[in-house]
């Protein structure tokens, strides 16, 4: 059967929808990092961001033709100024690039996860990949450039062992000793204080070029939030002896010039917290310490509110797109009458 005699699932539209949403953002800044990037180990990498954050757009705009849809609003041109001074060092544009394509690759997964239709399963299944070559790439020149963010390290193990003891799972009695973090827990730790430093430079940047000091409030709350869960992240890692990772010299500049436009910053930020959001989820499911599931369920809805702050912030000022949606049966009836 044609693809063409299939219409998309409530599902595809959605993807479909996030996805050119996202990649219309992610665009305009790799725009801009393309055209301030010096490094010339650095900027293969950027390159290839750009081309294939275009080729994405290309292909969701070619369905939303074919369908017969309206394409979303999304981010051009407009939303960044090429002339304005670099606001990133290249140490954190290959920073950025590396966040960017984990995220990518997450939700290019979720989406081929909920595609039907064949033309829809293979463009997800080509996104995929083109972000997996795409973060390939930059560990690669991360790693050469001694900019990869290492993670702790724990000795091989030299037994099998199995679980005998419920206290295993306990962490929540203030009178006794936590048992020691398992390699799990320690890989969702470091990951989580890798993304909230890549969020601390996002945030600083955003908040210096920001030209509204209702945005600028906001960019503000954000790192200090990230900050705080670092903290919380890292000491729990130093108690039990285990390095927190440390970030490279990723930075931004001194420039207070506006870059891209609050309408941009804001749902980069949406974004973030989304990722953010998933992060904690995914966390607390992995971790077998009762101590670290209420830390990140707490944090979560701390990430919840800030993006509900966000979320009005945007819609006041008519930044925010509405998703595709059923149509509300109840209302047709009545105007019907």
């Amino acid at each position: 059967m044609e693809n063409k005699q299939i219409s998309l699932t409530a599902a595809e539209i959605s993807t479909l929808w996030s996805s050119f949403l996202y990649d219309s953002m992610t665009i305009q800044v790799i725009r801009f990092m393309k055209e301030k990037v010096k490094n010339e180990d650095i900027k293969p990498a950027i390159e290839k961001a750009y081309d294939i954050a275009l080729r994405h757009l290309f292909e969701y705009e070619k369905i939303y033709h074919m369908e017969n849809m309206p394409v979303p609003y999304g981010f051009t041109e407009k939303d960044v100024e090429l002339g304005a001074p670099d606001l990133f060092t290249d140490t954190f544009k290959l920073t950025y690039i590396l966040h960017m394509s984990r995220v990518g690759m997450v939700t290019h997964t979720a989406s081929l996860a909920l595609a039907a239709r064949k033309d829809m399963r293979q463009l997800y299944g080509s996104c995929l990949r083109n972000v997996e070559e795409l973060y390939q790439l930059a560990s690669d020149v991360a790693l050469a450039m001694g900019l990869y963010l290492r993670r702790p390290y724990i000795p091989y193990p030299k037994q099998v062992s199995l679980i005998h003891d419920k206290s295993y799972l306990s962490g929540m009695n203030p009178m006794t000793s936590h048992r020691i973090l398992n390699s799990i827990e320690i890989s969702h730790l470091s990951l989580n204080i890798e993304t909230n430093q890549t969020g601390v430079m996002l945030t600083s940047g955003f908040m210096q070029t920001a030209q509204s000091p209702e945005v600028k409030k906001y960019m503000q709350k954000g790192k200090e939030i990230s900050k705080d869960h670092i903290s919380k992240f890292s000491a729990i890692l130093l108690k039990d002896d285990i390095q927190a990772p440390i970030s490279a010299d990723h930075a931004i500049t001194d420039s207070t010039t506006a870059v891209f436009s609050e309408k941009l910053m804001m749902f980069h930020m949406s974004l973030m917290s989304t990722a953010g959001f998933g992060n904690y989820a995914a966390a607390a499911a992995a971790s077998q310490r009762s101590d670290l599931t209420l830390l990140y369920e707490k944090l979560s809805l701390q990430i919840g509110l800030y993006a509900k702050d966000g979320a009005n912030i945007m819609i006041e000022n008519r930044w925010l797109e509405e998703p595709p949606a059923a149509p509300n049966r109840d209302q047709l009836g009545k105007n019907k009458k």
